[in-house]
Parts: structure tokens; sequence; C-alpha cells
């Protein structure tokens, strides 16, 4: 009886068994780029904790925010190797293995975010979820996340495309939204996250574009940029995903467990969400920013051919996106 149960444990510890096919604990550590108290993270340590009661405490998850592990091209890396177990992640990194996801990207794809929110819920985004888990990614994606409808923060007032001729407005690093704030009149300019801050106090750029709960986190609003307007231009969710080498590992009751769990952190980080976008536009609006509502439709209009260039071979996923209701 002992030397059978010393051959499981080694088949188990040698990933050729389920881990859950043992009584050993299994911790999965989890990574977010976002710092503590931010609703990504704070719906993954939910799960967790519902995760640990369900299984008796035989399986926990450790949250390791605030990019600790590597931002996040190193982290996603990590997670494919199975060294990180779970991580919150954009999709940009998932387009070059799963093309389809990038129609979340283009700009203006959704009307508003309860539209956006429908797509992720309904068919296109189960189909889309079940493309990354089948792709050579090595990952499982176990739900979206809201990651915030962006708009511009600038020195200068935003009413119109007009507005932001001559404009150096920082951008995600990737051509598509570059091409987006050129084609909304300004000039796109790639830069990293953590340059922002510097560059609009010295005048290296004119704005940036973000959502208001990253706007305030990352203090760009003490900046020069005081001025938000309002063309969430870019509605960009989220996803979450687990390693595949842990998922293979886990028996089909736990894998159905996790599953369940993922849906309700993706519900609960929209809540979060909603109450985090209300509470930092307070914040802002108290600390002098000027919200500018403006008129989408000529920001929509003009990046029209942005759309028909990304989405030249999307053309039936964006009729499915727009058709829902």
């Amino acid at each position: 009886m002992k030397t059978q149960r010393r051959l499981i444990l080694s088949l188990a510890m040698a990933g050729l068994l389920p881990l859950s096919a043992h009584a050993q604990n299994i911790v999965l550590k989890a990574h977010d780029t976002h710092p503590a108290g931010y609703p990504t993270v704070v719906a993954v340590e939910s799960m967790g904790k519902k995760l640990e009661a369900a299984t008796n405490g035989r399986i926990k998850v450790q949250m390791f925010p605030g990019a600790v592990l590597g931002e996040e091209k190193e982290a996603v890396e990590q997670t494919q190797l199975g060294a990180i177990q779970i991580a919150r992640i954009s999709l940009g990194v998932i387009g070059p293995i799963v093309p389809e996801v990038n129609v979340f990207n283009m700009p203006f794809v959704f009307r508003d975010v309860a539209h956006m929110r429908k797509v992720i819920d309904g068919e296109v985004g189960a189909d889309l979820l079940n493309k990354v888990t089948n792709s050579s990614s090595r990952l499982v994606a176990l739900g979206w996340m809201d990651g915030g409808s962006r708009s511009l923060y600038t020195k200068k007032p935003v009413r119109s495309p007009a507005d932001l001729k001559g404009q150096k407005i920082r951008m995600m690093g990737n051509p598509l939204f570059v091409d987006t704030m050129n084609a909304m009149g300004g000039n796109g300019i790639s830069m990293a996250y953590g340059e922002v801050f510097t560059s609009l106090q010295t005048g290296v750029i004119d704005g940036a574009e973000n959502n208001p709960p990253s706007y305030f986190t990352a203090n760009h609003y003490t900046t020069p940029a005081k001025y938000y307007a309002q063309t969430n231009h870019l509605i960009i969710p989220e996803i979450f995903v687990m390693s595949k080498v842990t998922w293979d590992k886990l028996n089909p009751a736990d894998q159905a467990l996790v599953k369940k769990l993922a849906r309700e952190a993706q519900l609960e980080q929209r809540a979060l969400w909603d109450k985090s976008v209300e509470d930092y536009s307070a914040k802002l609006k108290a600390a002098g920013v000027e919200f500018i509502n403006v008129d989408q439709k000529p920001f929509f209009d003009a990046t029209a051919p942005v759309r028909a260039k990304y989405g030249a071979q999307l053309g039936d996923l964006m009729k499915r996106i727009e058709a829902v209701k």
C-alpha cells in the first residue's frame, strides 16, 4: 500500500497524474500588473477564497499584484511555462497568436460599455475564449474583465478632431492604436506606460488616453493634462487565463469548479469596476479636471479607415458584434 501511494505521489509530481488525484495542497500563483485593491486583483482574490472554501483548503490562490512577478510580457511567458498559474492580461499579447481577438482592439467597435458587455457575455465572447484555449498559446481562457472605456486627457481642451491637430498623444504600443490617434486628428506616439508621467510634465507629449481609474492612480491628473474629453474611442475588455500546464493537471471536477468561479469573478470585477469609475471620476473632478462631453460621431467617422484596414480579415466578427443589441 505504501509503495502504491509513493508511486501515485511520484507520478503526480512528475505531471503524469492530475494534481487533485492526491492529498497534496495546490497553491496557484496569480499575477496582475495592477496594484493591490484594483478591481481585477480583488476579483481574483475573491475567486481564490471561494476555491479554497469549496475544496476544503486543498486549492489556494496566492495573488501577486503590482507586476512583482514581472511586466506583462514576462508574466505571460511564465504562465505559458506553468511558473505562474493564473494571469490577467491585455489582448495585445494574445493577438499575434489568436488574430480574432484583435477585433476588440479596434476603435468604436462597441457602441458603448453596455454593448461590449453583451458581446463578451454572449456567443462572440465565448467563441473567442474557446479560440484562445484551443490555440497554440498554452493558455486556458477563463473569462473576460472590464478594461475600461478610454478617452483623451490633454493640456488643451478637445471637443472635435480639429482640436487634436498638432497634439502629440501617447498611445499603447500597437500600430493599430497609433493609426487610430492619427486618424482622429492627433499625432500618435507609441510610448511605454511608465514614461507617460514625466513626458506630460516635460512637454514631450501633449496628452494621453486611458480610463478614469488609470488616469488617477498613475497620477497623470497632476500634470498639466487637466482636460478629459470623453471620446470613448477604445473599449477594450481584458482576459484572464490559466496556464495550460496547470489546467491539464486538474481533474474534470476541479476544472469545472475553476470555470464556474471564474465566471463569478468576471461579474464581481464588473461591479467593482463600475464603482471604481464612479469614485475616481469624482476624485478627478474634485482635483480640478474638466470632463468634456464630446460628439463622438466625428471621431467615429474619422476612424473608419482604421476599421477598414485592420478589420479586413475580421468582417464576419465585426458584423456579429454590430448585430448584438
